[in-house]
């Protein structure tokens, strides 16, 4: 067995450093459109979402009980994904007028960024790297490529 480089305090300290930091940058190109949910936002959505996560995985009571882990984390998957569609509900808006939807890529973004820090409070950095990375390609790049083809991004 290969000795273990970091304490288990150091490894939490990871985790959530990792999860504010991948809710920042999910963040950076909402903030830069001036989107209604930022940085700071995603930042702590994601950050929340792994605390709860490294909570309930260092709970002394559950490290027996590999069932009740799972139990706990599909808990936690499940509430976490309700308590962000709430903030995300807040964003969404119906013009009457036009029929049209606005705000469902903003309230999408929350789910992302709870997902994310879902993964790093996991420390499933592969998850977590190749979730970020693809959400800023549909983020950023997409837009790009809808504003050349259709002159003006999805207002969704």
């Amino acid at each position: 067995m290969t000795p273990d480089l970091f304490s288990a305090d150091a490894h939490v300290l990871l985790r959530l450093l990792a999860a504010a930091l991948v809710g920042v940058i999910l963040g950076w190109p909402r903030q830069m459109s001036e989107k209604p949910i930022g940085m700071r936002t995603l930042g702590l959505v994601s950050l929340g979402a792994a605390m709860v996560t490294v909570a309930a995985l260092r709970h002394p009571g559950l490290n027996a009980a590999p069932d009740a882990i799972s139990r706990v984390l599909q808990g936690i998957v499940q509430g976490l994904t309700v308590g962000v569609g709430f903030i995300g509900a807040g964003v969404i808006l119906r013009d009457t007028s036009t029929n049209k939807v606005h705000g469902l890529t903003t309230a999408t973004t929350v789910l992302i960024a709870a997902a994310l820090g879902i993964a790093c409070g996991l420390g499933d950095w592969l998850v977590a790297g190749t979730g970020l990375v693809l959400a800023l390609v549909i983020l950023i790049v997409l837009k790009r490529f809808e504003t050349s083809v259709t002159g003006e991004p999805e207002q969704h």
